[in-house]
């Protein structure tokens, strides 16, 4: 099943969300090094939402960050390139 990411960036709080799903209340909160909270589904495990703190500041400090987790990015068949 193809999983589209949402990006959404707040300026108030300086936050980065990157959805899979809209997050709900039974989702698992876990905060990774680095000032990351991910949010897991409670039955799978599944990594669902991602909160990058400070991320405007974080650009600012360095080049580029990493997230620690596994990733299979591919073009959904509505998606087109250039």
């Amino acid at each position: 099943m193809a999983t589209t990411l949402s990006f959404k960036y707040d300026r108030a709080t300086d936050i980065l969300y990157i959805d899979k799903v809209k997050p709900y209340r039974e989702q698992e909160s876990e905060e990774l090094d680095d000032e990351v909270v991910i949010r897991l589904n409670p039955r799978t495990g599944e990594v669902e939402n991602l909160e990058v703190l400070f991320f405007s500041t974080r650009l600012l400090r360095q080049d580029s960050f990493t997230i620690p987790l596994k990733n299979d990015l591919r073009l959904t068949a509505q998606a087109s390139v250039g």
